[in-house]
């Protein structure tokens, strides 16, 4: 089993699993800090391109030319580049951290939410109706909702979310954008018509007005590449927390990447595995956290978003790291 140098880290892997064509690529030495460098520089003419989220006002105000990035390794090194440690809406990337927690105290959030692609917007009304109340899959907003209205059962799932990435992140002061939360409340018409078309069908356990309030500041923390990338690394761990405690089973960490790679880039799944190759989950703020199993999390930020809610330079960005890498899934 080879050791491979990223950065200050050293990673050993199995020979045989990648095969015999492929353990001189993967064998490379590959400096991290230099890498993202060279990406920052490749992707220059995508940033800026795209549309920032206008209908969430406070995300209008967003400068579209922001570009960071980050790279959390399993060992705990970060590297970035850019704008890589400053705050930004997380937004839809919350998802990932919310459905973890609701998976640390069981499957039964499996029984309200299905783990299919959409096919459709991730604010679409339209399959809920056909599928008596069930959300295709815990990423669109219909499921984000359910998983949220899961995770309420144990107590305020955005505090919880908000205590589990300050202990994650290493950073106390990882808060909620005011801001951004009133901003999104004042525009919550679909996910209130969501929620309640859900409760409609008792897919919902707590009364929609405090769902949607824990929902909308859950969404509105604000958090660097580097905070995101950092709490992100128990997938990259198979389930295991920054301080050596285990969050998540084997099991139940391989299915949220299965689930972020097919669902985590909304009607654009398909598009960012064959670009890419790694699980994903974006977020209309300009952020896109990918995990590579093993090895590191990443987190790439930049604001201006395509037709389908992904960053433009961050889907660039991430398809530039796994070429120059080969750090995928496939």
């Amino acid at each position: 089993m080879p050791d491979i140098t990223a950065g200050t880290a050293r990673f050993r892997f199995d020979r045989g699993a990648r095969g015999p064509d492929r353990t001189a690529f993967y064998a490379r030495p590959v400096e991290l800090a230099a890498l993202l460098d060279r990406i920052a520089d490749d992707v220059a003419p995508e940033i800026g391109r795209g549309a920032v989220a206008d209908y969430i006002p406070a995300l209008a105000r967003v400068e579209p030319w922001r570009f960071g990035m980050a790279v959390a390794e399993v060992d705990g090194a970060v590297h970035g580049v850019g704008d890589w440690e400053r705050p930004f809406s997380v937004q839809s990337m919350s998802k990932v951290f919310t459905l973890a927690l609701a998976l640390s105290r069981g499957d039964s959030v499996w029984a309200r939410v299905g783990r299919e692609p959409s096919g459709d917007p991730f604010n679409s009304l339209v399959q809920l109706e056909h599928e008596d109340g069930i959300p295709r899959n815990p990423f669109i907003n219909a499921g984000a909702l359910v998983v949220t209205d899961e995770l309420a059962r144990h107590g305020d799932a955005a505090d919880a979310l908000l205590a589990f990435l300050r202990r994650e992140s290493g950073r106390q002061e990882i808060a909620v954008d005011l801001e951004v939360a009133a901003s999104e409340a004042g525009h919550a018409d679909r996910n209130r018509a969501l929620a309640y078309f859900m409760a409609s069908y008792g897919n919902m356990r707590h009364p929609v007005p405090s769902v949607l309030d824990q929902y909308v500041r859950q969404c509105s923390i604000a958090m660097s590449c580097a905070d995101v990338a950092r709490s992100a690394l128990f997938l990259a761990r198979h389930g295991v927390r920054n301080d050596g405690s285990r969050l998540l089973g084997l099991s139940a960490a391989k299915r949220i990447n299965a689930v972020m790679l097919t669902c985590g880039t909304y009607d654009a799944a398909g598009e960012f595995a064959y670009r890419v190759g790694l699980p994903g989950k974006s977020g209309v703020g300009g952020g896109i956290v990918a995990i590579v199993p093993g090895r590191c999390a990443v987190c790439v930020w930049s604001p201006g978003l395509d037709a389908r809610g992904n960053s433009v330079a961050g889907v660039a960005a991430l398809d530039r790291f796994t070429t120059l890498t080969g750090w995928s899934i496939f």
